[in-house]
């Protein structure tokens, strides 16, 4: 599990959805999540320190969970499947830890708000990340390289490409079932 810190939200040109990219703590490897529009929202708001006349369903549960003096130790992208991915809210309460299933948006929504660190499990990272190589990032380029790759992809079509880098020659029936199921969704 590595810690991943939000790098930004951005629009995929192609389909206009929101799209929040996070990135290793510690590294050069960047995990791109689909995301709704209220999702990208609530976590725009808050890292820009935005503030609404009435609290939206992220603050609202935020607050109702420090009224319950419960405590947001973590969230962590947990695996992806079926081009889905998963998440867990680690909470605490009296010393005793809890992990609810949750959406990735809505759980680092929550987290921005609880400023609990961001995790994400090694195999998601295997599978989905986008890694620049080199000692040295320049930001610059990595936002123009990652808006040109957000520019010509669709969410279905990355996943496509992920399933094909993962099929080892015994899973190549595997893959072409992965886009059948795509181009069957398409329809």
């Amino acid at each position: 599990m590595q810690e991943m810190v939000i790098y930004g939200v951005s629009f995929d040109l192609v389909g206009k959805q929101p799209i929040v990219l996070l990135k290793t703590a510690d590294g050069n490897r960047f995990l791109p999540i689909w995301i709704g529009h209220p999702e990208a929202a609530a976590i725009l708001m808050k890292l820009q320190g935005a503030a609404t006349p009435r609290p939206m369903t992220h603050d609202l549960f935020s607050e109702t969970l420090s009224q319950l003096d419960v405590q947001v130790t973590k969230v962590c992208v947990t695996e992806l499947r079926d081009n889905t991915f998963f998440a867990t809210i680690t909470i605490q309460q009296d010393g005793s830890e809890i992990e609810v299933d949750s959406r990735p948006s809505d759980a680092i929504a929550l987290a921005v708000r609880a400023e609990a660190p961001i995790f994400a499990e090694d195999r998601v990272l295997e599978e989905s990340a986008i890694e620049f190589e080199g000692e040295e990032v320049n930001e610059e380029e990595i936002v123009d390289e990652f808006r040109k790759f957000l520019d010509q992809v669709t969410p279905e079509e990355f996943a496509s490409e992920l399933a094909e880098e993962q099929a080892e020659p015994n899973d190549e029936d595997d893959a072409g079932d992965l886009e059948r199921d795509s181009e069957e969704e398409e329809d």
